[in-house]
């Protein structure tokens, strides 16, 4: 599963065999010297307008689960209501568990033992 907020840039994880790795996709080269969190976080939306946008964030995301070969994609944060429809194969991400998988990074590492997922 790869993970892509869209917020004020661009989170990402992913999420492999059981195993979360972070990811700093915000800072992939864009166009003309930009990155990609530029285009699909909050300056994009101000730059492109909500159709242009949309189109964008739709492109990138289509290429971004290729590349990673993941089997779907949760699409989070604040930006993501401004969806009524998600392309196939990809799902819309609830605040509640950002929110616990946060808390679950923090944790010690007795505690993470207990843990279904590994944290690298």
């Amino acid at each position: 599963m790869l993970f892509l907020g869209l917020g004020t840039g661009l989170g990402s994880a992913l999420v492999w065999d059981k195993t979360l790795m972070s990811l700093e996709l915000g800072d992939l080269p864009y166009p003309d010297s930009h990155i990609i969190e530029n285009y699909l976080g909050v300056p994009g939306f101000a730059l492109l307008g909500e159709k242009k946008w949309k189109r964008e964030v739709t492109y990138a995301v289509a290429q971004l689960k290729r590349s990673f070969i993941a089997d779907y994609v949760v699409l989070g944060g604040g930006n993501v209501r401004r969806f009524g429809k998600l392309p196939e194969g990809v799902e819309q991400g609830q605040n509640e568990n950002a929110f616990l998988g946060g808390i679950r990074l923090w944790e010690t590492k007795r505690q993470s033992r207990e843990l279904k997922w590994r944290v690298i």
